[in-house]
């Protein structure tokens, strides 16, 4: 062996002998050596001369700005002078290091009187009062919260710095111009800042507060907005109330829905909670525990006229990283797991670990146990339970207005023209068009829940809403024989009603015809088509109403004899103001709606229903109106004035509010039908206009379809254009129709109802049977199964073929009023003259 291999085997055998002391020894220098070069920097870096230091850091603070968080100018320290500040527990913690600071601040300015070391008034502290309530307990305590607060504002609060306040029904707000942004007025926002109070109750069943709660959810996790969009508020807090008969504590869901809201207000400002949350007992401690946390939140706002900002004396106030718990959706959990799942999370680094992270964090989250703030669970893992229960409040407030509630979301009513009819009164202008008389009419719904809170709705906001369905559902069957027997008690009640006819009492007995369209979606209800065909086996017809905001079931849904879309407004501002939706993507759910209609116009009759209110989407919308329904062509336009049925109990609450929908409706918003019938001409001469500038090309430039929608490739028909075709001054509506219902110069804008089911069961049969034998088409619709309407979704007929052979009847067309001369016209007591009147300007 030579000599060089002699000395590498002793080097390594040295190696292996020494290795260990050696790298001790490395280490003990490398740190020592870190220690030193850090101590010698701290020294070169250390304190200044009293007097220098002073006054270098007099120079540098008239130019700099704290960066993390405006507010620490004022935080509190420990009483004994110590540097710990303190948990809630009582244990003491390291104080967080200085704030780095760069830039410029400006300096503080004081008031021009010597001696007053006030701050100017630099902006104005508007304080937004929230709430929300379903029996009316809630809006009572809010009131009289609200009055004290104003009081306030008005009087103490003023002489420190200008304050107002404004009351908001969380029912009519608009959550996305409140609670994805500040709201602005115009102003910069050195002029005007928010303060945010919510007053809310708990409920365990679906109010509009399930809603907000997961709009605030989506809001935080939604990847396009900041996760805190409110951090420009001053600040906010809430009160809730509850019931301890039902929940004793916190944990059994004692104001569960106020801690919630707490919790994602905390996320959405970035920890700004100003006062900790309030919570009371409405069965005994309620009016207690609202003055206490009153007095709270007028000390907290006095503090912000004084100082300019909020401070963070208040446990749980100021900078959000004060209360650690606010990132974390569990605060039980303990700190040992939370470390765990962030390193979890920070050990991700591909496609493969992440279902693999996903698993483990769902079996972490199942051995925790339960969590008292974990967010609500999605349709899929949420309990199953009832949309209406008996217990619930929703349930007494639609049958003290006269509702049938069927099952557990359906609902039936008789109709103030049904009772009209029987005592030979005249029926609604249904019966003017389409030949429906309303005492053969049932008027019914399958799903109490709607995805809008409309202005302009008749229940006040009494019934559920939402945008997925999340309750249990009811059998089709169960519904129909509970909608039949709800309708048929209520027929029987008018009985002994003076001026009922006996033969119309015993018409009424044999149902003919079904509105779907009482309150709430239909097509919300998962089971539509099983109810549709219930209905058609027993030759009922289908009037069904939509909203325009469910396209997918709607596209989905089998023939029906008629199929209405409400068109509440020509734009997107102005549907988002009438109709307030629930869902963000409302415009484009509207017009995939319309795309879907334009498909459906040779298979069912589509009929628009514009709904018109004074002062919201009458003025200068009839262009966007007319662009509308070339984009959707549907067989027929109702135009109808509104219908007043008493303001919401909210509507006076926003006085100080400039929004136009804050008001709620009063008669001024009621159009005449005068009105209604100048803004019907309007449209229909906006109409012949676009479709005189030529037909196929002009109008598919002019109004492009959506692109998921295939009905681009159908071409538009000579005879698509409009007329106006008759009219109902007392119902205060104008019908337009397409002139494929113009046959040798007569609108036939009638059904034949009887044609209607033979054509519908003749192609159900010859689609799903072809060996069978041939009968009638009445025994085959008598005999037919209820599946067997659901066979065939578009039957090969079109609405022409059940249009009624008899022309509109003359006193039925536009310019005659619209009233049956076999009824009997009933007037008001001293409102004749002034009902002619009115009919007379409106062309009747």
């Amino acid at each position: 062996m030579d000599r060089t291999g002699l000395d590498f085997d002793w080097l390594y055998s040295l190696w292996h002998s020494f290795r260990v002391p050696l790298l001790l020894i490395v280490a003990v220098v490398f740190v020592a050596t870190k220690a030193v070069a850090r101590r010698r920097k701290i020294h070169k870096g250390g304190t200044l001369p009293n007097h220098s230091a002073r006054a270098a850091a007099d120079e540098k603070t008239d130019e700099c700005r704290v960066v993390d968080n405006p507010l620490s100018a004022n935080r509190s320290r420990d009483p004994a002078g110590s540097s710990l500040s303190r948990h809630e527990n009582g244990q003491a913690r390291p104080a967080k290091p200085p704030k780095r600071v760069v830039g410029n601040k400006n300096a503080r300015k004081t008031t021009d009187s010597p001696g007053d070391t006030s701050v100017e008034r630099l902006y104005e502290i508007e304080v937004l009062v929230f709430y929300a309530s379903v029996t009316g307990s809630t809006e009572r305590y809010a009131k009289q919260f609200f009055a004290k607060l104003s009081a306030w504002l008005a009087g103490a609060g003023a002489r420190q710095q200008k304050s107002t306040a404004r009351l908001v029904d969380l029912s009519e707000a608009d959550y996305d111009d409140h609670f994805i942004s500040v709201p602005a007025d115009g102003r910069r926002p050195a002029e005007r800042r928010l303060f945010y109070l919510f007053l809310i109750p708990s409920y365990d069943i679906d109010t509009t507060l399930n809603t907000f709660l997961a709009h605030l959810q989506e809001t935080h996790y939604d990847f396009r907005i900041d996760k805190a969009p409110l951090r420009a508020l001053l600040g906010y807090s809430v009160f809730g109330f509850g019931d301890k008969e039902n929940w004793l504590t916190p944990e059994d869901g004692f104001c569960s829905q106020a801690r919630q809201l707490d919790k994602w207000m905390a996320r959405l400002t970035a920890g700004r909670r100003a006062f900790p949350i309030g919570l009371g007992d409405v069965k005994s401690d309620a009016d207690e525990r609202l003055e206490e946390w009153r007095l709270g939140v007028v000390e907290v706002v006095a503090g912000i006229g004084s100082n300019g900002e909020l401070g963070e004396g208040v446990v749980g106030s100021g900078d959000a990283a004060e209360s650690e718990d606010e990132d974390d959706e569990d605060e039980r959990v303990p700190a040992a797991q939370r470390k765990a799942r962030r390193k979890l999370h920070d050990s991700v680094d591909d496609v493969e670990e992440v279902g693999a992270a996903a698993s483990r964090a769902a079996e972490s989250r199942t051995s925790s146990g339960p969590r008292r703030d974990r967010p609500r669970p999605t349709a899929t893992d949420a309990p199953v339970k009832e949309m209406v229960s008996k217990t619930s409040p929703t349930y007494a407030a639609l049958t003290k207005q006269g509702y049938t509630i069927v099952g557990s979301h359906s609902g039936v009513k008789i109709c103030r023209w049904t009772k009209s009819a029987l005592r030979g009164r005249g029926s609604c202008y249904k019966y003017s068009f389409y030949g429906i008389k309303s005492h053969l009419c049932m008027e019914t719904t399958p799903s109490l829940s709607c995805s809008n809170k409309c202005l302009f709705c008749w229940r006040h906001g009494t019934n559920p809403v939402g945008t997925v369905w999340r309750w249990q559902v009811d059998p089709p069957k169960m519904i129909f024989d509970g909608a039949k027997q709800g309708h048929y008690r209520k027929i029987r009640m008018m009985r002994g009603v003076p001026g009922v006819l006996a033969d119309r009492f015993a018409d009424a007995m044999r149902i003919r015809h079904c509105a779907l369209s009482l309150v709430g979606e239909p097509i919300f209800y998962p089971r539509i088509n099983e109810l549709l065909a219930l209905l058609h086996r027993e030759r009922i017809s289908t009037f069904l109403v939509c909203n325009a905001q469910h396209p997918a079931q709607l596209e989905q849904l089998d023939r029906v004899t008629q199929l209405y879309v409400s068109v509440d407004a020509s734009n997107r501002e102005s549907l988002r103001r009438i109709d307030r939706p629930l869902h963000r993507d409302f415009w484009e759910r509207f017009l995939r709606c319309l795309d879907i209609l334009r498909a459906k116009r040779f298979s069912h009759r589509t009929v628009f229903r514009l709904t018109l209110v004074k002062g919201f989407n009458v003025d200068d919308e009839v262009s966007g109106y007319a662009d509308l329904i070339l984009r959707a062509m549907p067989c027929f336009v109702e135009i109808k004035g509104v219908t007043f049925c008493g303001t919401a109990s909210n509507s006076s609450s926003n006085s100080n509010s400039n929004s136009k929908a804050a008001a709620g409706l009063t008669m001024s918003n009621v159009p005449f039908h005068s009105e209604v019938t100048q803004f019907a001409v309007a449209l229909n001469d906006a109409l012949e206009q676009r479709l005189g500038r030529g037909r196929d090309s002009s109008l598919k430039s002019s109004f492009p379809l959506s692109s998921s929608s295939s009905t681009d490739s159908i071409p538009l028909e000579d005879n698509e254009g409009y007329g106006i075709a008759a009219e109902q001054s007392h119902s205060c509506c104008i019908l337009l129709a397409s002139k494929r219902f113009l046959i040798d110069g007569r609108w036939h804008t009638r059904i034949d109802y009887e044609q209607f089911f033979n054509l519908l069961y003749s192609c159900t049969t010859a689609s799903s049977s072809s060996s069978s034998s041939p009968s009638s088409s009445i025994n085959q619709a008598a005999s037919a199964p209820a599946s067997a309407a659901v066979s065939s979704k578009t039957p090969n007929f079109r609405p022409e073929d059940c249009m009624n052979t008899t022309p509109t009847p003359d006193w039925a067309l536009f310019g005659n009023g619209g009233f049956d001369p076999a009824d009997t016209r009933v007037w008001t007591k001293g409102k004749k003259n002034k009902g002619k009147h009115l009919e007379e300007g409106g062309g009747a």
